[in-house]
């Protein structure tokens, strides 16, 4: 039984969570930010994470990058 929580415990230390901020706003200088929270596996994907998400601000979709 000792092992399971090991295990668990190991797995969730490889998922780490991130935010995500929006790179077209930044240069657009509007007040505000789009931020999104995600987590990623650190083990799999140790480079920074860019995905595209929806800015309501803009009100399109836009490449998110990860930042620390």
């Amino acid at each position: 039984m000792a092992r399971k929580k090991t295990e668990s415990k190991k797995q969730k230390e490889l998922r780490v969570q991130v935010v995500l901020e929006c790179t077209e706003h930044k240069k657009t200088g509007m007040p505000g930010t789009s931020r999104y929270i995600t987590t990623k596996n650190r083990k799999n994907s140790p480079s920074r994470l860019e995905m595209k998400k929806y800015n309501p601000i803009l009100r399109k979709h836009t490449v998110h990058k990860e930042i620390k």
